[in-house]
C-alpha cells in the first residue's frame, strides 16, 4: 500500500560529516519492511522531484520511520534544516524489501548504504553479523548495531577503525560464513560481495543504488541491467525502484 502524506517531524541529528538521522511520525509505517524506500518532497516548489532515501529503523508502537542521508545536493541540505514539528510531504513505502531468511545471516553495508541494514538486522530470524564500511573513523550507527547483531567488524578505506581495506576483506580476515549474505552500498562493493558470495555458494541479496526520479517505476530513469527481459520494458532491464531495489544478486549485473 502506497501512501503520500504529510509527515510530521519529530527529531532531527547530525551523526557524521554531512548524515543526518531524521525521524518522522506518518502512517507509512503501519506498511513498511526491511529495504524499501520513501521518497522525501522538498517544501520548496522549485524543487519538484522527490528524494528517495532509505528506510533505518520502523517503530510500529510509535507510529515513526527513521532515515538517515547524507546531504549531496540542494534537495537534500534543505531537508538538514528541518526542525521538530515541521511537516514535510513524503510517499512510501515504495519498493521490494529484503526477504527475511536463514539461520545466519551477514548483512553489509557500505558508506550511506549502511542505515537501511540496521532495521533488517533486527528483525532477521536468526543469529546476524554485521559488516560495515567507511571512509575513515567518523563513523554513524555503529553503536545501534552493537546492540542488535552478534558480532559487528568495521572496515575503513584508511585503516583508522578496524581493518584497512574493504567490507570483503574483513569477511575474509574474519572467515565469515553465513546461510544468506544481504548487502546495500555502492556497485563495487555490491558486485565485490556477490562474488565472494557465489565463491563460498552463499545465497546474497543486494539492495541497489541508483538515481530515481519518479520512485514508482514510470520514468525509467533508474534502470539496472538484468539477466532476464523484463516485462515492463521488454529488454535486460530493471527498474530499481519498482522491481528492486532489493535483487538476487544472481538477477542483475553489478
Amino acid at each position: 500500500m502506497k501512501i503520500k502524506e504529510k509527515a510530521v517531524v519529530l527529531w532531527q541529528e547530525k551523526l557524521a560529516e554531512g548524515v543526518y538521522s531524521l525521524t518522522l511520525e506518518t502512517s507509512i509505517v503501519d506498511h513498511a519492511i526491511p529495504g524499501q524506500f520513501i521518497s522525501i518532497f522538498s517544501n520548496d516548489g522549485s524543487k519538484l522531484l522527490p528524494r528517495p532515501i532509505s528506510i533505518c529503523e520502523i517503530n510500529k508502537d510509535y507510529g515513526t520511520l527513521r532515515v538517515v542521508y547524507r546531504v549531496v545536493g540542494a534537495g537534500t541540505e534543505k531537508f538538514s534544516h528541518l526542525k521538530m514539528g515541521d511537516k514535510i510531504e513524503v510517499m512510501g513505502p515504495l519498493g521490494n524489501g529484503f526477504p527475511l531468511e536463514g539461520r545466519n545471516a551477514i548483512v553489509v553495508g557500505g558508506g550511506i548504504g549502511v542505515p537501511p541494514m540496521l532495521e533488517l538486522a533486527k528483525q532477521l530470524p536468526g543469529t546476524v553479523t554485521a559488516v560495515m564500511g567507511y571512509r575513515n573513523n567518523d563513523l554513524f550507527l555503529t553503536e545501534e548495531f552493537e546492540k542488535v547483531v552478534a558480532n559487528l567488524f568495521i572496515a575503513t578505506d584508511d585503516g583508522s577503525v578496524g581493518i584497512r581495506g574493504t567490507v570483503v576483506d574483513a569477511m575474509r580476515e574474519n572467515d565469515l560464513v553465513a546461510d544468506v549474505i544481504y548487502a546495500c552500498g555502492p556497485k563495487p562493493m555490491l558486485r565485490a560481495v556477490a562474488d565472494f558470495a557465489l565463491e563460498n555458494q552463499i545465497r546474497c541479496y543486494v539492495s541497489m543504488e541508483e538515481r530515481m526520479a519518479c520512485g514508482v517505476g514510470a520514468c525509467l530513469g533508474c534502470v539496472c541491467k538484468s539477466k532476464e527481459v523484463d516485462d515492463h520494458s521488454h529488454v535486460n532491464n530493471k527498474r530499481v525502484c519498482k522491481d528492486g531495489p532489493v535483487f538476487l544478486s544472481t538477477e542483475v549485473v553489478l
